[in-house]
This record gives C-alpha cells, sequence and structure tokens, in this order.
C-alpha cells in the first residue's frame, strides 16, 4: 500500500454519532415506498430550489427561494447579475450530480469549474495562494499554503475511496476535511456541501432530493462552530454530529408518518412560529394576552406532542428561553402546504 493511501484523517466515531446513522437510515428505508409519483417528482423539485437556495444564501446571495425557481424556469429576474449567475451555475451543477463520481478528484475539479465559471478567474484549478476563514472581522482559520493543497486532496481522495466507514460518516468527514484544506479561492462552501449530498446520493439516490443545505442555512451560525470545534480538537467529531443532525432533520421533514392531530390552537402557533421565537413573541403573534391560557392551550401540548421544542431543555422557566420547530413540527407543517 502506497504512502499516500494510508493517510487516516482523526474523528471520533461516538455513541451519538451511531444513534443518528441508525435513524438516518431507517427513516430513510421509510422514505424509499413513498407510493405517490406526482407528489414526489413535485416535492423534487421543490427541495431542489430549497437545496441551491441554502447553499447560496450561507455564502451572503440574497436570492428568494422564488427568484431562484424563476432563473430555473428561464424567467427574467431583477437582481445582480452575479448572484443570477452564481443560482444558474448550481442549478446547472446540480442538475448533473448524478453524472460526478464522488471518488474522482477531476470530477470535483470539473464540477467547481462549472460551478464558478463567470464568476472567478481560477474556476476549476486549485489555489495558489494563501486563503484564511474569515468571520465577525477576523480570520477564524488560516487553511494550509497553498503548495500543498495537491497533496493533501489527493491524500483525501485516496482515504475515501478506501474508507470502510458508513457514508453517513465518511461524507461528513469529506465536508470537513474539504473546508480544512480550503483548495480552491473560492467556492469551497458551495463545493463541500455538494460533495457530501453527491457521496449520500451514491449511498441512497433519494439525497439528490433531500434539502440538507436548506436546514444547514437555518443553522448557519451552528455550522461554522461545528467547523471550529473540530479543528480546536483535532477531531471531525463535533461536525459529523451537526451535520448528521441536519440531514435526520431533512430526511424527516419527508418521511412518510401519521400526522398528528392537532389542536387549532397547536396549528396556529405552529403556522406562525418561525425560526426561534420567545413565548412573548409567539404570544403577541397569535394575538393572546392571557399567558396561563396561551402556555396551557399553545405551548405544553405542542411540546407533548413533539411539534415544538426547546432552545433550552435544560432551563425550562429560563427568560432566555426560545421555541422553534422539531423535526416533526416542521414535517407537520410541511404536510398541510401540500395536501
Amino acid at each position: 500500500m502506497s504512502e499516500q493511501s494510508q493517510y487516516q484523517p482523526p474523528y471520533t466515531i461516538t455513541p451519538t454519532i451511531l444513534n443518528m446513522v441508525a435513524k438516518i437510515s431507517e427513516n430513510v428505508g421509510r422514505l424509499s415506498v413513498l407510493a405517490d409519483a406526482d407528489k414526489a417528482l413535485h416535492l423534487r423539485r421543490i427541495n431542489r430550489i430549497r437545496t441551491i437556495h441554502g447553499s447560496l444564501a450561507i455564502e451572503g446571495n440574497t436570492l428568494s427561494e422564488a427568484q431562484i425557481t424563476a432563473v430555473l424556469d428561464g424567467k427574467r429576474v431583477v437582481a445582480p447579475p452575479r448572484e443570477i449567475k452564481e443560482a444558474s451555475n448550481a442549478i446547472a451543477v446540480y442538475d448533473r450530480i448524478e453524472r460526478w463520481r464522488p471518488t474522482v478528484e477531476e470530477d470535483l475539479i470539473e464540477a467547481h469549474r462549472a460551478l464558478m465559471k463567470g464568476l472567478i478567474d481560477d474556476a476549476g484549478a486549485y489555489r495558489l495562494g494563501g486563503v484564511g476563514v474569515m468571520g465577525d472581522g477576523q480570520v477564524l482559520h488560516m487553511a494550509p499554503p497553498a503548495n500543498r493543497v495537491q497533496k493533501l486532496m489527493h491524500d483525501l481522495f485516496m482515504w475515501l475511496s478506501a474508507s470502510d466507514d458508513h457514508p453517513l460518516i465518511t461524507s461528513s468527514v469529506f465536508h470537513y476535511e474539504f473546508e480544512f484544506i480550503h483548495p480552491f479561492a473560492d467556492g469551497n462552501g458551495r463545493m463541500g456541501r455538494l460533495w457530501q449530498t453527491l457521496i449520500l446520493t451514491r449511498w441512497n439516490q433519494l439525497f439528490a432530493h433531500i434539502p440538507v443545505e436548506s436546514l444547514v442555512h437555518e443553522h448557519q451560525t451552528d455550522y461554522y462552530q461545528a467547523l471550529q470545534d473540530s479543528t480546536d480538537a483535532v477531531d471531525s467529531a463535533p461536525f459529523i454530529e451537526f451535520m448528521l443532525r441536519m440531514i435526520l432533520d431533512a430526511v424527516s421533514l419527508l418521511t412518510p408518518q401519521v400526522a398528528p392531530q392537532a389542536t387549532p390552537q397547536v396549528q396556529e402557533l405552529l403556522a406562525v412560529l418561525n425560526g426561534e421565537m420567545s413565548r412573548a413573541q409567539l404570544q403577541n403573534a397569535v394575538g393572546l394576552k392571557d399567558r396561563k391560557s396561551f402556555r396551557e392551550r399553545y405551548i405544553a401540548p405542542a411540546l407533548a406532542m413533539g411539534l415544538i421544542e426547546m432552545t433550552l431543555p435544560g432551563k425550562p422557566n429560563s427568560p432566555l428561553q426560545k421555541y422553534r420547530l422539531s423535526g416533526k413540527g416542521r414535517s407537520w407543517r410541511m404536510n398541510q402546504k401540500i395536501i
């Protein structure tokens, strides 16, 4: 065995990781029995748009899902030309996702060329200079020197080809290692998320149409924090756990399940809940003045049904407490929109 093929990225497979792999696999199995072909095709289109919107939004693109849909349909969109180009490139790349081979380095380079065509001069070429990851006006991570990129990427692909770990794990490790190396001058975030989706799609075709990127965008701060935590620990387990949570939530959104019988009050709460909201914000949104009645008729039953969750579950009475939709709650709301 050559020296290059012996490279082993540092990561620990924790009980949490194993538990989520099992849950995701179970839900993917249930998803595969979707019988309504027309609804499935409709969802694929919606989810592809959400995937592209989420991945671009993380990088600062301001186009809405409606505008990206218009770009997809060839309609005129009034927006910055660069953002429209980013969207049209991403649409073209995701449309070709089934042809890229996840363990072939040349395919990654070709995909980057297509993704960044007309956006940077060196699309489809590894960077020749130093690069750092910025956040809040400071450098969060200095990527390895440019003269090491080719060797690091070669080693990473050799490891991916030889690894016997579950694709849910290897895809997350590859994603983290790719972001750590930061091989291109621009487009690294988009490419890392694309390649994880590609690895997962080779495991199960359903992942070509599951909008994991959309959930990553909703938890963008946590995404960057997981990257930083893994770098600090010299172990990508924190990032693996984060990505598996996003994948589990994304899969749960689409998994056929018996819709819970929510009361009109709980349904109203789910309709107004957007992101993370405090009790006062939610109470104001539904127009109810009585705090006790709101807690008993809205918050408590929604929590009991698992449709919402606390941001601080260990401190239920904290003044900083907020609420958000759970995976089950998002699935419920999505089903209401489709039916």
